[in-house]
């Protein structure tokens, strides 16, 4: 990574020159790092990240990913995936504009909301309504807009247990999204016997420890 000549940042990622310019307000010095050593979708999400903070929005590292505020609300974030990256929206299941395009993360989403991007192309073609989206969600947060949801989920037994036992294990949960600790929740509490619960506790353990959800690469 280097300095041009010209004030630009730029960055190899993917076998494509990024050039990101360093007078995007509202940076983070956190997510600079995180996008230095992004490796695959590093030239898209810099794109998004442009597209996000022209909105006014504040970027922190919560998640160990870009995440995107206003007034110390999460608004979105940034997501990469092995065929893909995204940009989640917490509350996208208030929103009007990206109709057709905003899809749930997982089959277990209540809340959340998320635009898939697939190559450079879409970021291209989908960037203006991406900040429709970033512009009606901070509206949202502006009125104080909630999502209704349903109760929430009751723990299994044995997660409940192993979460008692295990404080490292606990705090990690508890950091977890709402929606990321339903669909482990749901998915350890899917199995009929009690050690089949106990052995998906075992295989989901080091993704809620890192901090990922459950269909998380």
């Amino acid at each position: 990574m280097e300095i041009d000549r010209t004030g630009t940042l730029v960055c190899l990622a993917s076998d494509t020159l990024v050039a990101i310019s360093t007078d995007m307000k509202n940076t983070n010095a956190k997510v600079d790092a995180w996008f230095a050593g992004a490796g695959q979708w590093a030239a898209e999400m810099a794109k998004l990240r442009r597209a996000i903070l022209s909105c006014g929005l504040e970027e922190e590292l919560k998640w160990r990913k870009p995440c995107y505020t206003y007034d110390g609300s999460n608004i979105a974030i940034i997501q990469p995936f092995k065929q893909s990256c995204a940009v989640m929206f917490f509350k996208g299941a208030l929103l009007k504009q990206g109709a057709g395009v905003l899809e749930a993360p997982g089959e277990n989403s209540r809340i959340a909301r998320r635009i898939v991007f697939m190559s450079a192309d879409d970021v291209e073609r989908l960037e203006k309504t991406l900040k429709a989206c970033l512009r009606e969600a901070i509206e949202i947060e502006k009125a104080g807009l909630k999502v209704e949801t349903s109760p929430e989920v009751t723990l299994p037994e044995e997660l409940t247990r192993r979460l008692g036992l295990d404080p490292a294990l606990n705090a990690a949960f508890r950091s977890l999204t709402p929606g990321r600790q339903r669909a482990y929740a749901l998915h350890i509490a899917g199995a009929k016997q009690s050690s089949t619960r106990e052995s998906r506790i075992d295989k989901c353990s080091p993704g809620i420890l890192a901090g990922k959800g459950l269909n998380d690469r």
